[in-house]
């Protein structure tokens, strides 16, 4: 008997992680701009920098790569276990559960209901429904996996599970707390407890969202678009239990210099050094997956997208724990180096693996075989590239200026440079940090556009051949393949 797999709530997650992927970039971009043109808040309490600024990591964390990460979860776990979903109708309450969360998140955030914890701003009536949804979500996963037709688990499928838990894990723990009303709360740690139980989820926010679950995707789609295997799966394994062994270490390495004791300092740096080996180890097996079809990878831009954000994810890996050295964390700490870093990581390796499924997978889950303008597709690689590299060049520059100008002495022991001065030098750099940004935006609305028209179109005229397709519209002036 044939297996039929439910795609209809794939098919939800995914546009509604394209929708949100455009919203929290918007977002992300008027922020931008507020920093060179402060005028631009409008004198508003509710759209000034600290209130858009949770909206927009939630906007793109919880909008753009969650809901991605349950489309493709629930998709890839279905077709690897050779099953249907454990419960349709649980699926459905968990992609309508996380959208009344990112409701209530673009609702709360510009009121000024926050707890102010990074990545974790939401107020604890929501956080009990993420909690509630994250665990339906759990269930509906690991429920899909016990009922697989094979014997062997998808090695994409270990990744998108240590995300669910560990995800679960962390949020709950971090987010223990006492109610004051329905909007305020405290947590129920103090001092440097609380530093340390918070870095432990915001590392690992980053480490198992934006990390292991991208990298459970790509797993995926990346030999799919390559018409190749995993170049190694041994290694895929390998990297598996090393990001697993060594991430959830390296969060306090974003209190190197604090009042957290030295040992506990000494372990996130050393645990941030060892998480090179299984990054590079990964980012290596998906690159010789893709050259392992160096012809295709010629003219393929969905190739090129995913071989961007492999590149990226190398350097982000790379730079990271070079930023944990107490050396490079004197510099950088609170400077704008520290926003480069992790908007190349963002944009570069996050937002372009999502890019590239979004141009492989959106066509076929409508039936169709490519893109409407293979043209946009290049337009959209070039404008997302040149926007990354200037946005994160802007702020390497600024940033470690900013360091430097802080640090630097007089003799007698004052400092150098006033805090205006530092501004004052990263100000153009904030310029150049907006102008990077809405190329790369540019570019998303040039993607949305693209696959718009090709859902829009016949299928039967979609999956012609360009050179028919051509020829058959010549006398209407249209080319639906440029």
């Amino acid at each position: 008997m044939e297996t039929t797999y439910d795609m209809k709530i794939v098919k939800y997650f995914i546009i509604t992680s394209l929708i949100w992927a455009l919203l929290g970039m918007l977002v992300g971009l008027m922020l931008a701009a507020q920093l060179y043109w402060p005028v631009l808040n409008f004198n508003s309490e509710y759209i000034q920098f600290g209130r858009l600024r949770p909206l927009h990591t939630s906007g793109v964390i919880f909008g753009f790569v969650v809901n991605i990460l349950m489309g493709t979860s629930l998709y890839i776990v279905q077709r690897t276990s050779k099953t249907d979903l454990f419960n349709k109708s649980l699926s459905w309450m968990v992609y309508w559960g996380w959208q009344l969360v990112l409701v209530l998140a673009l609702i709360t955030l510009p009121l000024g209901f926050t707890s102010s914890k990074e990545y974790a701003e939401l107020e604890w009536p929501i956080d009990i429904l993420i909690a509630v949804v994250w665990v339906m979500y759990a269930i509906l996963f690991f429920g899909t996996v016990a009922k697989r037709k094979v014997k062997h688990i998808f090695v994409a499928n270990w990744f998108f599970g240590a995300f669910i838990i560990v995800i679960a894990m962390i949020f709950i723990i971090n987010n223990l707390e006492i109610p004051v009303n329905w909007t305020k709360s405290y947590s129920i740690y103090a001092g440097t407890q609380d530093a340390i139980v918070q870095w432990w989820w915001g590392h690992n926010a980053v480490g198992f969202l934006l990390t292991a679950g991208i990298i459970g995707m790509n797993y995926y789609f990346i030999p799919k678009v390559s018409e190749r295997p995993i170049y190694s799966y041994r290694l895929s394994i390998v990297h598996f239990w090393g990001l697993v062994g060594f991430y959830t270490w390296a969060g306090t390495h974003h209190l190197v210099y604090s009042s957290v004791s030295d040992w506990i300092q000494n372990l996130g740096i050393i645990m941030s050094l060892l998480l090179w080996l299984p990054s590079w180890g990964g980012a290596f097996n998906s690159l010789m997956t893709l050259l392992s079809n160096k012809e295709k990878l010629k003219h393929d831009y969905v190739m090129l997208f995913f071989l961007s954000a492999v590149l990226y994810y190398a350097l982000a890996t790379l730079e990271g724990p070079l930023l944990a050295i107490r050396w490079f964390n004197m510099i950088a700490h609170n400077t704008e180096w520290i926003v480069g870093h992790v908007h190349s990581a963002a944009l570069g390796w996050v937002a372009m693996s999502g890019f590239a499924v979004f141009y492989y997978f959106i066509p076929r889950l409508w039936g169709r075989e490519q893109m409407w303008s293979r043209r946009l597709v290049k337009w959209h690689f070039w404008l997302a590239h040149i926007g990354i590299a200037i946005y994160a060049v802007a702020l390497w520059i600024g940033g470690i200026g900013q360091g430097y100008m802080w640090l630097k002495q007089h003799p007698d022991g004052s400092l150098a440079y006033s805090f205006v001065d530092s501004m004052n030098f990263v100000a153009p750099w904030m310029l150049a940090r907006f102008i990077g940004g809405a190329l790369f935006v540019v570019g998303v609305i040039i993607m949305i556009y693209n696959l718009y028209k090709t859902l829009s179109l016949p299928i039967s005229a979609l999956n012609q051949s360009p050179k028919t397709r051509e020829l058959e519209n010549s006398d209407e002036g249209k080319v639906y393949v440029k």
